[in-house]
């Protein structure tokens, strides 16, 4: 069985994704600068949804890269523990230094985490020796990594991610993500993943009359799961298992 991991960031994606009964949710917000951590009010929100859709919060103390200071690694922690107090099933998150996983961050997320699963994410992507830090996150205690098989996208990297998929050996979740689309489920499938990641999200175009930041324009546009895609994904998923 082929897990289904549906990225969330409001209400309405979690609406969603009960609906659809996916396997699990990646909770975040701004999924436009790449996730970062969700308030504690959505992570409340997401447990205590109907249908006990297992929550992964995504941990990222700010967009940007993934080299974090000692301070942002303590707001990361602390996150953590808020998080799988309020009941998530797990949380995702990932540091890299000079082209090398960040093991100090790590280790103090997998402490923190205790028997909750830790997910490394995309960040893994900007590793040169991809295998070889499979062996270092399953000695840190990962056990799943969500790549997109390269800095690219899944569509790009379907011969990298089988050879993910051959190193873990079972040993380690690799889950497919970056650009997952319905037309590209069977040729991920072929590549012996156990798990897809998509967001399946649509653009909201809004005209305001105050904007907040200086990257907001008057007509704005916000994200927000698009259910029929998602709908599109979960189909084509279970036509190929």
């Amino acid at each position: 069985m082929i897990a289904f991991e549906l990225a969330v960031q409001d209400a309405h994606g979690l609406t969603v994704a009960t609906r659809l009964g996916v396997d699990r949710i990646e909770l975040c917000s701004a999924l436009a600068l790449g996730g970062v951590t969700p308030s504690l009010g959505l992570i409340e929100a997401a447990v205590s949804m109907p249908g006990a859709v297992p929550v992964h919060v995504l941990v990222r103390p700010r967009p940007g890269d993934f080299a974090y200071e000692p301070a942002e690694v303590a707001t990361t922690v602390r996150d953590v523990r808020h998080a799988l107090a309020a009941g998530a099933a797990g949380v995702v998150i990932g540091g890299v230094r000079a082209g090398r996983i960040d093991t100090g961050l790590v280790t103090s997320v997998v402490d923190a985490a205790g028997p909750a699963t830790v997910t490394f994410h995309r960040a893994f992507d900007l590793l040169p020796e991809p295998v070889e830090a499979i062996e270092t996150l399953l000695a840190l205690g990962v056990r799943r990594v969500l790549t997109g098989g390269g800095p690219t996208t899944v569509g790009d990297s379907l011969p990298a991610l089988a050879r993910l998929v051959a190193a873990a050996a079972d040993r380690l979740e690799i889950m497919a993500g970056g650009g997952v689309r319905a037309d590209l489920v069977g040729a991920l499938v072929r590549t012996g993943v156990p798990a897809i990641h998509a967001s399946a999200k649509r653009a909201v175009t809004e005209t305001v009359d105050l904007t907040l930041g200086t990257a907001a324009p008057p007509d704005a546009a916000r994200e927000t799961t698009d259910e029929q895609e998602a709908s599109r994904i979960l189909a084509a998923l279970r036509t190929h298992l």
